[in-house]
């Protein structure tokens, strides 16, 4: 059994970004023997989503939480990491047609997700919660201050943070932003109210920038947990990710990387 504490102990595993061609699985060996036979794993990520996966633009290097899980999932199978670009929108066309082995970058585990595609245990619990401007923070006390016409309300397109707004603010003006690492600046410079996020992004942006405040984040609008997701049909596989992950948890290495990219 891999000692994890090791692994860890030298601190964050440098991401290695590295080209990427077509998968070439054979069905008939199973996924955890293709990957170890061609010498990585693609792991799919947005690469907008602090402090999961993000990409450095300055550095053309992914960082967080879940990029050092990647590395340490790669390093369990005695393989690379090779990113795979996806985006929210295309996530599950994505997986499901097998551009990479899982998609690992703060992706909610859903019932809608598992239904057509496998997830791993969930690790890290969080909820949907707002980002908005320090100046304006008093004004939203609840879920029902948002659902108005008045407050403008920011999301990425495709993924749980849109279909939230959907369901539960059908009133507020809602705003569709491309690209969701550019949300919480234009919320500060006062193109829209609120973010609809998660805690845990919120938390990193109150952090990194002043202007902002995450004032409902200690009482969120709803409790999920994050997972690894991946195609259905390889039950080997989704077992293999599950005991890595149920490591990850025994040796404490989900509370380190925890402490260090989110408290």
């Amino acid at each position: 059994m891999l000692n994890f504490k090791k692994l860890m102990a030298g601190g964050l595993l440098a991401a290695t970004i590295l080209g990427f061609g077509s998968l070439a699985q054979s069905v008939e060996a199973g996924k955890v023997d293709d990957i170890k036979e061609r010498g990585y794993i693609a792991i799919g990520t947005t690469g907008d989503y602090k402090p999961m996966s993000y990409l450095d633009k300055a550095t053309g290097k992914y960082e967080g939480f879940d990029t050092e899980l990647s590395q340490l999932l790669a390093q369990s199978l005695g393989v690379e990491v090779k990113y795979v670009p996806t985006t929210w929108k295309t996530l599950t066309a994505d997986t499901m047609a097998g551009k990479f082995d899982v998609a690992i970058c703060g992706i909610t585990r859903t019932f809608a997700r598992q239904q057509v595609m496998d997830m791993s245990t969930g690790y890290l619990e969080f909820g949907k919660t707002i980002l908005c401007r320090k100046a304006d923070a008093k004004k939203f006390k609840s879920e029902a201050d948002l659902n108005n016409p008045k407050v403008r309300v920011m999301v990425n397109p495709g993924g749980t943070n849109e279909k939230f707004a959907l369901s539960n603010l059908p009133n507020c003006t809602l705003l569709v932003h491309q690209f969701n690492a550019e949300i919480p600046s234009l919320i500060a410079e006062g193109k829209a109210d609120v973010m609809i996020t998660e805690t845990m992004e919120a938390r990193r942006y109150v952090r990194d920038d002043a202007r902002l405040a995450a004032p409902l984040i200690d009482d969120p609008f709803t409790k999920s947990q994050f997972g690894i997701l991946m195609q259905k049909g390889d039950q080997d596989f989704l077992n293999y990710v599950n005991f890595f992950m149920e490591e990850m948890d025994s040796t404490d290495t989900i509370d380190k990387l925890e402490d260090k990219y989110i408290k």
